[in-house]
């Protein structure tokens, strides 16, 4: 599990086809390695990734096929910058949200404007996603825990301050640059739960009939 708050940009130094997943080798920048050992996670501009091999400034992980196709991984390349995170511990400060490294999407950066003292981005998520995004919720983007500023449908505005345009790969963002999106957990855990028992059913999707039946909606 991780909280959304970078601990250092790397670089991706190689990616080597393995057939049916690729090697990946990323340059840790800053990242204390100190602590990480074999099988350990580090998330990877938010994809939770298990460690392989490591030395002092650099790590090795296995990425499938389906995390590629999946994630904003289709467009990486050597040279790619990425935001890190080692998986959290139980002593650490939870700064950020529950982040579970597991991608939900792709969004894609449709407006950025820059303002005296911060930058609005907006970001065009998957319309199924659009419903776990809401006002003054939480998001993360490329691994980095942020809070919704607007929502306009499927499109979402974030405000993000100077020193996270300089410490994540947020700072490198441009129009049409597709990004990983993990929406909080505690809006899919919900829309489970607003199912009831109707959730051990194979056709269990939430309609908006179903909303009004249970008196979320006026009818």
């Amino acid at each position: 599990m991780f909280t959304g708050i970078i601990e250092a940009l790397g670089t991706i130094e190689s990616m080597v086809d393995q057939g049916e997943s690729i090697r990946l080798k990323v340059g840790v920048g800053k990242l204390d390695m100190s602590d990480v050992a074999l099988g350990d996670s580090i998330a990877t501009n938010g994809v939770c990734l298990t460690v392989v091999d490591f030395s002092s400034h650099h790590y090795s992980a296995d990425v499938s096929a389906e995390t590629i196709r999946l994630t904003g991984f289709a467009q990486y390349k050597p040279g790619t910058k990425v935001n890190l995170e080692k998986a959290m511990q139980v002593s650490s400060r939870f700064g950020g949200h529950i982040v579970s490294g597991h991608v939900d999407g792709v969004g894609e950066v449709s407006r950025i404007i820059q303002h005296s003292d911060y930058v609005e981005i907006w970001i065009d998520a998957p319309d199924d996603l659009a419903k776990y995004i809401a006002h003054k919720g939480s998001i993360t983007v490329d691994g980095v825990s942020l809070t919704v500023n607007k929502v306009n449908g499927s499109e979402f505005m974030l405000w993000i301050i100077p020193h996270t345009l300089q410490e994540t790969v947020l700072g490198t963002y441009k129009t049409g640059t597709r990004v990983n999106l993990e929406v909080d957990v505690i809006a899919r855990y919900l829309e489970r739960l607003m199912l009831g028992d109707k959730a051990a059913s194979k056709k269990n999707d939430i309609s908006l009939e179903f909303l009004a039946e249970h008196g979320y909606l006026k009818k």
